[in-house]
């Protein structure tokens, strides 16, 4: 069974909606399962430290389990064109993989959701992507085969997928998002078999 590591951060929820989602296109692939986790906030109080385990979503990432998958699909809010915080700090901790080269040749996406439509959805997917080049992974979008990035009123681009949550975080998953999301999961699962062989 080949897994594909579906890493995101949220803050209010709404890339975690479309991390299940992605994870969804993902498991559609036959013999491909998802594996879906997260990264703690970062404190700007030294001392403080994160609960082992998270309150809720899914569990914190390993730096093992970024090793052992087959694929990476990586997913941040948008913080002004960039990745967020917490989830930069994790992949900044992966020299040691840099090294070795355990990512070389491994399929990858990025997703992100925003809360306005011109809130740098494409920047922060592209800033997603240089660490994910750098550690030697195999970039994947999403094709236009996809009619709904043509279609799409909301989120989606050709470099990933994503979601405009709107200013107060509540806005659904659009049925575009949605397609779009299932779309990028699924060309990751079908890369991380095709690649392994």
């Amino acid at each position: 069974m080949k897994q594909v590591l579906v890493l995101y951060y949220s803050r209010h929820g709404s890339t975690f909606e479309l991390a299940k989602r992605v994870a969804r296109g993902v498991e559609s692939v036959e013999g491909v399962e998802a594996v879906i986790r997260t990264v703690p906030e970062i404190s700007t109080v030294c001392e403080t430290t994160e609960s082992a385990v998270p309150e809720s979503g899914a569990p914190y990432v390993t730096v093992e389990e970024l090793i052992a998958a087959d694929g990476l699909v990586l997913g941040s809010p948008t913080r002004f064109g960039m990745m967020a915080a917490p989830l930069k700090y994790f992949l900044e901790q992966t020299s040691a993989q840099w090294l070795s080269g355990n990512l070389i040749g491994k399929p990858a996406g990025v997703f992100t959701s925003t809360s306005s439509m011109h809130g740098g959805q494409e920047a922060t997917l592209l800033s997603m992507m240089l660490p994910l080049i750098h550690q030697g992974m195999v970039i994947a979008g999403v094709p236009y085969s996809t009619s709904e990035l043509m279609t799409t009123q909301s989120g989606g681009t050709p470099y990933g997928a994503s979601h405009v949550a709107g200013t107060d975080n509540t806005g659904e998953v659009t049925n575009d998002e949605h397609v779009i999301a299932l779309a990028l999961g699924k060309r990751i699962a079908m890369l991380a078999v095709k690649l392994a062989e």
